[in-house]
């Protein structure tokens, strides 16, 4: 072995050892996390780990991922067969990789030359675009320049080795048809600088810029590399739609207020945030102002677990990876004001959890809940929350409703429709949960009397409880107040059971979205529906109406009706059956849909940054020009109301629910139909 392999060894290995124990540190913070179930289903995570991965099926759904992509998987052919087969040698000089066959070793070697090519390319079109054309939910941090760079000195290094080796004579040209293109200029330069000690420049330029991979990867943003696949084999297979129910003892911890409260995926998402601004772009707290940004939560939440694990394992003189204890010191909170290493409490409170950054996160980090989890520690444990979730709270608390009204005003919006009282004595097959927002609000009691309508007419056994019907605790839980929706969750699955409820219809999707996603970890298995899938099922199976006076009829996607429940057909089917023809898209649409700011509790709170996002989406549904924008939520009409008349245009756009355009439709077919 020559001086320079001998230096190479040294500090191949000296970064080894650096990125060992880094990549064993953040093994252990991860571990410090709370217990999580993830290695169910295990087929299903390998085909993740292969769809989304591997073969990053979220990146090239979006512009510029090919990019993306070819980059990635360039960078896995050169690491397989370049770099493996350069470290070898440079190690063990009479090395080679030749002996699996003369073929298969060409083969390989010409791969890998074309790989380099692209990834030099792709590395640079990247470096201009953040340069020039950076989308603005990117930030122009030096790491993204620092890492790209590397990139291409290492393809530099790679191509000028075999180029120059080719100009030389001593390899193939036709294994290495990049390098060959460019053995020409190298031959020009040679002129100047001697072949050998250029060849000598390329191979320590490639060496040294390897082992900096080494040590710089784990300690940069750019650890993703490590930690995304591993995130997308340990992904929630389902969209996140319910959270974990607590365990109520003395003593407890409830919800997250420190970084180790937090589960060990939880922990993990903060070490594989990619920072490609996906989730920042899609989120409509982001785009109107507010404090709240995902992508910066993410990294805040990683910024608290490195200060507070590196502490905590310091303590521990890191002989040992066992889970920290809930209630372990930590030097840092993980909620705080300063917003530097710490989450803001704002930002918490801003999320609508419509859920959008965790459909777009290309590596599956489940923003969302986590801010759930800190609402959960502001409100039941600092009791730190929106003066106006004090009035919801007592509300639900006192009357089962949030807005404090008496429940024997609940049922007046069916007092001439002769619908029956559910009872054990008069059992009917469907429950019609009508819901909290849609019993007292004037205008969503019209669109509960066109739902009623449409079921009897389709012949559906239905019933409701009337002044008896509570509320099914879904602000609350959203809001973070999980003791008083634990008990009333308690408490309406045993008031179902015993007036003999066995299926639920609803108008709400939050409705909807609790009984059928949160109420089953508390012993629930009522067959839930909701009213859209309902009345498509009615519209199919009748004769076809008669088509609407020509509206151009924009539909906009509930986030907890199609997000959390994917059901997007059914809304359309119900339109197109009703106008005669197909629903309107938005630019943002189905699971990419913009939310319309009411969820997550925002509906009983004030907006006071920024601009309304109710008004930022009724102007996406204007741009399209409308006549009716349909939706199929209560909390989103009652938002595109207040954005038409914030935009002055409630007079010549109509908000319509489409059960309302169903029963308009049913309405003009009696009229064609009756005599005379």
């Amino acid at each position: 072995m020559g001086l320079g392999n001998l230096i190479f060894a040294l500090l191949f290995f000296a970064a080894l050892a650096l990125f060992a124990r880094r990549v064993y540190l953040l093994f252990a913070m991860v571990l410090l996390g709370q217990g999580e179930n993830r290695l169910d289903r295990i087929t299903a995570r390998l085909k993740s780990l292969a769809a989304y991965g591997f073969g990053q099926r979220r990146v090239v759904h979006k512009p510029f991922g090919v990019n993306h992509l070819l980059l990635f998987w360039g960078f896995i052919l050169l690491q397989l067969f370049v770099n493996i087969e350069f470290t070898a040698r440079a190690l063990f000089p009479a090395f080679s990789l030749s002996f699996i066959g003369r073929t298969p070793y060409g083969l390989m070697m010409y791969s890998a030359d074309i790989a380099s090519g692209i990834v030099l390319c792709v590395a640079l079109v990247a470096i201009i675009r953040r340069a020039a054309f950076r989308p603005w939910y990117i930030e122009g941090k030096p790491g993204a320049y620092v890492i790209l760079i590397l990139v291409v000195l290492l393809m530099v290094g790679n191509l000028g080795i075999h180029a120059t080796s080719i100009a030389m004579g001593g390899e193939e040209g036709a294994h290495f048809p990049v390098s060959r293109l460019l053995a020409g200029p190298v031959l020009r330069i040679s002129a100047d600088i001697p072949m050998a000690l250029l060849l000598s420049i390329f191979w320590w330029l490639h060496a040294l810029v390897l082992i900096g991979f080494i040590c710089y990867i784990p300690y940069s943003k750019h650890l993703h590399i490590l930690t995304a696949l591993i995130n997308c084999f340990f992904r929630r297979l389902s969209f996140p739609n319910t959270l974990r129910r607590l365990a109520f003892k003395k003593g407890g911890v409830f919800g997250a207020s420190t970084v180790i409260q937090l589960t060990w995926k939880d922990l993990c998402d903060f070490l594989s945030c990619t920072e490609c601004g996906r989730c920042a772009s899609v989120c409509p707290a982001t785009a109107t102002g507010k404090v709240l940004n995902p992508m910066e939560v993410i990294l805040e939440g990683k910024a608290n677990l490195e200060t507070n694990g590196m502490e905590i394992l310091r303590q521990r003189s890191f002989d040992s990876l066992e889970r920290a204890d809930e209630k372990t010191p930590v030097i840092l909170p993980l909620l705080g004001e300063s917003g530097k290493r710490q989450i803001q409490p704002e930002a918490a409170w801003d999320c609508t959890t419509c859920g959008a950054c965790v459909e777009q996160c290309p590596v599956f980090i489940e923003q969302f809940p986590k801010l759930l989890k800190a609402r959960r520690h502001l409100v039941m444990e600092k009791v730190d929350f929106p003066q106006e979730l004090v009035t919801l709270f007592e509300n639900v608390e006192q009357r089962s409703n949030p807005y404090g009204i008496a429940p024997s005003e609940r049922d007046k919006w069916a007092a001439l429709l002769d619908i029956p009282l559910i009872s054990g004595e008069r059992p009917v097959e469907y429950l019609l949960f009508a819901g909290c927002v849609p019993s007292f609000n004037p205008r969503m009691r019209r669109v509960l009397a066109s739902i009623a309508e449409i079921l009897k007419m389709g012949g559906v056994s239905f019933g409701i409880l009337g002044k008896h019907e509570p509320c099914c605790g879904d602000p609350l839980r959203r809001t973070g107040n999980e003791y008083v929706f634990d008990r009333i969750v308690r408490a309406n699955i045993e008031q179902f059971r015993a007036a003999g409820v066995k299926r639920i219809i609803t108008f709400c999707p939050h409705c909807y979205n609790s009984f059928k996603n949160d109420y089953p970890a508390f012993g629930a298995d009522f067959e839930v529906s909701h009213h859209t899938e309902m009345i498509s099922s009615i519209l199919t199976a009748e004769e076809p109406l008669p088509n609407a006076p020509k509206e151009r009829v924009v539909i906009h996607d509930s986030c907890y009706l199609g997000r959390y429940n994917g059901i997007y057909e059914e809304p359309r089917r119900i339109i197109e059956a009703a106008s005669g023809s197909r629903a309107i898209d938005m630019d943002r649409t189905r699971d990419e849909s913009f939310c319309c700011g009411a969820g997550g509790g925002r509906l009983w709170m004030h907006e006071s940054r920024g601009t309304r996002i109710s008004s930022e989406r009724t102007g996406q549904a204007l741009a399209k020009n409308p006549s009716i924008i349909a939706t199929s939520c209560p909390y989103c009409l009652i938002m595109f109301e207040d954005g038409l008349k914030d935009a002055g245009a409630q007079g010549s756009v109509r908000a319509m629910d489409v059960s309302e355009l169903a029963m308009e439709a049913i309405i003009r077919r009696r009229k064609s139909t009756r005599p005379g």
